[in-house]
């Protein structure tokens, strides 16, 4: 790209490289992508070593490291173009938009130059390792522990509902490493590698049968100063940028995303007119309102992203306003998983009609976008006390020791 190329010449050079490079799809029916898949990572991969080699990879990561330093309408002219190509968007959540994002705001030169470079050009899949089997959305409770032993720390404990992991190369790793000091002042984040012999990691069988979630035991995972993200002790810091990032991410609201579109279909937005066509209540006044507010829901969401993205951008709303994305995200994508399987009815447990199936499927998982990025709760909890400026919440544990807060059986 020249350095006066507009936006306009950058997605026309985008339109001719795309024809001449990516695989042509129709946008309605993406070719399959499952998240459980590890020849979907494989492919992956391979499709963004071809946007790295074209130059059209991590438009808004900055050159030094590895990316195209342009200004999101840039990204957006590509996505647009990019709609009717296969893309490698697994790798967006969490690689990009999450774990990239983070390591971009705290993380060394050298962990930006090595990690992010090498993500951008298809060779690291990230991950977030932060959730753990003893704790909800308390995630300043991590009870995983990171011990210095001479020059190496070592971690040992266990994390969960790690998306993907099995098929990533490195992962963000939060640890206590002092247990003195109250709980949000002893955490350390971590870059560990997945193939560490002390990592064991197995997959979840979730109740839709899709096994894209994993969980990891630390035994004595060994790492050097070198793996740690930001300051010793300093890892809260970089956690609540790390959620920053996940709750624009869920939300569809980062830069760092790579492409737009579905992954494999699994979040092609529901076609209304051919819902009711099939299940021969086109005519039905009711239906059709019930179809229209979801639509409605659907199109302010977008609204919102591009609203809140220029007020961040600007200094009128605090980062954290990003949260507002998250949430609404969430009530949008519920009422219209909600619609879809009211309008089906039986066809979207017994799939006797066209994607009736599907639309079952997906309200199998639809609690999954109120927990992604932290729980619903907790995105109007951070609106109300950082974005509203409300009194915070009480907490027991607040600045109490961790060694002297109860939990589990203590």
């Amino acid at each position: 790209m020249t350095p006066t190329e507009s936006v306009a010449e950058f997605a026309a050079r985008a339109r001719a490289w795309l024809a001449d490079n990516m695989p042509p799809i129709d946008p309605d029916s993406p070719p399959p992508a499952p998240r459980d898949d590890e020849d979907a990572w494989k492919r992956a991969r391979e499709l963004q070593k071809r946007l790295y080699e074209g130059g059209f990879a991590g438009i808004c990561f900055p050159r030094e490291y590895g990316g195209l330093g342009l200004d999101y309408a840039y990204q957006k002219a590509f996505d647009d173009e990019s709609l009717r190509y296969e893309m490698p968007l697994i790798l967006n959540i969490p690689t990009f938009t999450i774990c990239c994002a983070t390591l971009l705001d705290t993380g060394s030169e050298e962990q930006k130059k090595q990690h992010i470079a090498a993500a951008l050009r298809g060779d690291e899949v990230l991950v977030q390792l932060l959730s753990e089997p003893s704790g909800g959305s308390d995630l300043a409770g991590v009870i995983t522990r990171a011990e210095r032993r001479g020059d190496r720390w070592v971690i040992n404990g266990a994390k969960t509902w790690s998306t993907s992991a099995f098929a990533a190369d490195y992962g963000l790793c939060l640890a206590r490493t002092d247990w003195d000091v109250p709980k949000h002042e002893g955490l350390t984040m971590f870059l560990v590698p997945i193939d560490h012999p002390g990592i064991t990691l197995r997959r979840i069988t979730m109740l839709s049968g899709s096994t894209e979630f994993c969980e990891e035991f630390f035994d004595g995972v060994d790492v050097g100063d070198d793996a740690v993200v930001g300051e010793v002790n300093g890892g809260w810091a970089v956690a609540s940028r790390q959620l920053y990032h996940e709750r624009r991410a869920v939300g569809q609201g980062s830069e760092f995303a790579s492409g737009s579109g579905s992954e494999g279909g699994n979040a092609n937005p529901v076609d209304y007119v051919g819902l009711l066509e099939k299940t021969g209540q086109a005519d039905n006044e009711r239906v059709r309102e019930m179809a229209g507010r979801a639509l409605v829901h659907r199109a302010v969401a977008d609204q919102l992203i591009d609203h809140l993205s220029r007020s961040v951008r600007d200094g009128v709303l605090p980062p954290s306003a990003g949260t507002l994305i998250r949430l609404f995200h969430a009530e949008a994508v519920q009422t219209d998983v909600d619609t879809a399987m009211a309008i089906a009815g039986a066809a979207g447990v017994v799939g006797e009609i066209g994607d009736g199936l599907e639309t079952g499927l997906r309200y199998l998982v639809r609690q999954s976008v109120a927990i992604g990025g932290g729980t619903t709760e907790m995105a109007r909890n951070v609106i109300g006390e950082r974005v509203l400026g409300f009194p915070r919440e009480y907490a027991a544990d607040r600045g109490v020791p961790f060694n002297q807060v109860r939990h589990g059986r203590n």
